[in-house]
């Protein structure tokens, strides 16, 4: 890739900054305010396990369905369109779950929620480069740092905002940060006239790129990665505060608590794994390690839960450093918007039908089973699957170069 010459981060793109940002910090906020709530929400939804695990996995299946066709959705209307029509499904969702009054309404107010989530999660990473590509690292360490903390928020005030004004509300005030991330894109378009026509965009991801990315080794390789980061987050994300009060004999509180702690974990991830990606020659330490941590949280949450309860869950929490190794390197292994588009759309999409299993497979597998044992051995097994992947990633080589030299063969 052409190196670019560093300017000022907020020469003349102050609000695509804040917009990145702000968008950012709404993705994940839906995703961690339910499970700390469940017995609330039962006494007027009943929740079976099973029930739980479906809108456990709702986030990772969302993202991978309406995020691979994210690329075809910016060909038509361009990036920052398609992103304020996510930000527009967010707001109708939340407000959608937060009246829900059975089990139906419930999931189509989530699944419309993490829609929009889907296609923010893709974006963002194209949005970087367009408008930040001397930028990259610092850009995605801040947009992963506010992913980290709509994570973080969420389970420390869901329970004490439902036992005082009721579960719906607790689900629903999520609306408003989605209203302010509104702001400085809307703003963009007025001041700006921000348009892109049809057929001219050039972060547009060609229809022929986005065939042959699935014969791609580092595509594959990134998604592997990323499968295995959501697969765990997302299982612990539904089923961590149960599992706590089950194993480890901590209150409701204090398990939403230990929710907010694990999502913590990828606050100093956010921070550091995207500076040291951009630095690093070979990145394969970062993957083997995720894979470590992986296996010491779970291996300790199984052996030990009720010993060092806030250690397990720390380790646990790091895997997912993960996540933002991979999503500087959908823009480092790419030489093109185009080609930062299309590896987007294939890694989140791949990686997050992957990541679905878990918590689904999880709900099963403790419903059968009566304990957390079989669940937990599962999710060793996926960290395990990381390290497969660390050669191929560690290969500093182009998407377009890698497609380029297979299409040759």
């Amino acid at each position: 890739m052409s190196a670019t010459s560093p300017r000022s981060l907020w020469a003349g793109r102050t609000l695509a900054l804040l917009g990145i940002v702000l968008v950012a910090a709404n993705l994940r906020t839906a995703v961690a305010a339910l499970s700390p709530i469940v017995s609330q929400i039962s006494t007027d939804v009943p929740l079976s396990a099973t029930a739980i695990g479906i809108l456990g996995m709702l986030p990772p299946v969302c993202f991978a369905v309406f995020g691979i066709f994210t690329p075809v959705y910016t060909r038509r209307l361009g990036l920052e369109n398609v992103l304020v029509l996510a930000l527009t499904a967010m707001m109708i969702g939340h407000l959608t779950r937060g009246l829900a009054g059975s089990l139906p309404v419930l999931v189509i107010g989530s699944v419309v929620t993490f829609a929009g989530l889907g296609v923010g999660n893709v974006l963002l990473p194209p949005l970087v480069k367009k408008y930040f590509p001397d930028r990259i690292g610092l850009v995605t360490s801040l947009y992963v740092t506010m992913l980290s903390l709509s994570t973080l928020f969420p389970p420390l005030i869901a329970v004490p905002v439902a036992d005082a004004a009721g579960w719906r509300v607790s689900l629903g005030l999520w609306l408003l940060p989605v209203l302010v991330a509104l702001v400085p894109w809307v703003t963009m378009f007025v001041r700006h006239r921000v348009q892109v026509a049809p057929g001219t965009v050039v972060e547009e991801a060609e229809p022929a790129l986005v065939g042959r990315i699935w014969h791609s080794s580092i595509a594959w390789a990134l998604a592997v990665v990323f499968a295995a980061s959501s697969l765990n987050a997302y299982a612990m994300f539904a089923w961590l505060p149960q599992l706590l009060i089950d194993t480890a004999g901590v209150t409701p509180a204090q398990a939403g608590t230990l929710l907010s702690v694990y999502a913590a974990m990828g606050i100093p991830c956010a921070l550091l794994i995207p500076w040291l990606t951009a630095r690093m020659k070979n990145v394969a330490g970062l993957v083997y390690l995720g894979a470590a941590v992986f296996l010491i949280g779970d291996l300790g949450l199984l052996l030990a839960p009720g010993t060092l309860t806030w250690l397990w869950v720390v380790m646990a929490g790091l895997g997912p450093l993960l996540f933002p190794l991979v999503l500087v390197l959908i823009n480092l292994r790419t030489r093109t918007h185009a080609g930062s588009v299309a590896l987007s759309g294939f890694v989140q999409s791949v990686g997050y039908t992957l990541g679905a299993i878990g918590p689904l497979s999880v709900a099963l597998l403790h419903e059968v089973t009566g304990g957390w044992t079989a669940p937990l051995l599962f999710l060793i097994g996926t960290a395990l699957a990381v390290t497969v992947a660390g050669a191929v990633i560690a290969r500093p080589h182009l998407l377009e170069d890698d497609l380029d030299r297979r299409h040759r063969l």
